[in-house]
């Protein structure tokens, strides 16, 4: 007889909510925890994440607008842009369902862990130098460990990180939780993405970007480098 966990339906739909960011802080929580313990309900949750990946590959690519890379540009390199730019015209109607099923927080009762060899890293800062979060990627265990170093978050708004690669449209990363520290896992479709790339937060409304389409200002910008 298997030893491994047969999993019912309730499961089933707890994995493929969990996978598309529709459970509440506390389910997720609680489903998190049970990830960390249940390695068959990790490949559960694995095999949700390939399935809904699967689903934009058959997604036509939508470039940005060229004006983006103008704009990271002048905040990663000292120009003078416009202040508290929006990220909303970014996404230009490109599906992005499944892609935070590609990260999840690391439980809290370890707290994050500072990578002692970080593969990639990070400084996002905003455009006057007083948002600054930093970032360190440790690709042997698959975690992104982020420590917001300065700058408040604003009243009744939550921190929003975004992934943009190249030209490709910017990919959520996810909300991040209260506190000056985090820890994300990335699943290794993601985490092949991160090199080169760059990071931005935005603030957004309780829950995150609605839609997953980025509203707030960009408070902070950073590119993905060697450590």
């Amino acid at each position: 007889m298997s030893d491994t966990p047969q999993y019912d339906d309730d499961d089933r739909v707890l994995a493929a909510e969990y996978a598309l960011a529709l459970l509440s802080s506390d389910e997720a929580a609680k489903f998190e925890a049970r990830l960390r313990s249940e390695p068959a309900l990790r490949a559960l949750y694995a095999g949700w994440v390939e399935d809904f990946a699967q689903l934009g590959e058959a997604l036509e690519p939508v470039a940005p607008p060229a004006r983006m890379e103008a704009v990271i540009n002048e905040t990663l390199f000292g120009a003078a842009p416009r202040r508290g730019f929006s990220m909303g015209w970014l996404w230009g109607g490109v599906a992005v369902a499944g892609l935070a099923a590609l990260v999840y927080f690391a439980g809290v009762d370890r707290g994050p862990q500072v990578p002692d060899n970080p593969t990639y890293v990070a400084e996002m800062v905003g455009e006057d130098g007083s948002f600054v979060v930093t970032a360190a990627y440790d690709a042997a265990r698959g975690a992104l460990y982020l420590d917001h170093r300065a700058g408040e978050v604003p009243a009744g708004r939550v921190l929003e990180l975004w992934l943009i690669e190249g030209e490709n449209a910017p990919l959520s990363m996810g909300v991040l939780p209260e506190g000056r520290q985090a820890e994300l896992i990335v699943a290794a479709p993601l985490a092949e993405k991160l090199r080169g790339a760059t990071f931005a937060i935005t603030d957004e409304p309780p829950g995150g970007a609605p839609g997953g389409v980025a509203t707030g200002s960009v408070l902070a910008v950073g590119q993905v480098s060697d450590a």
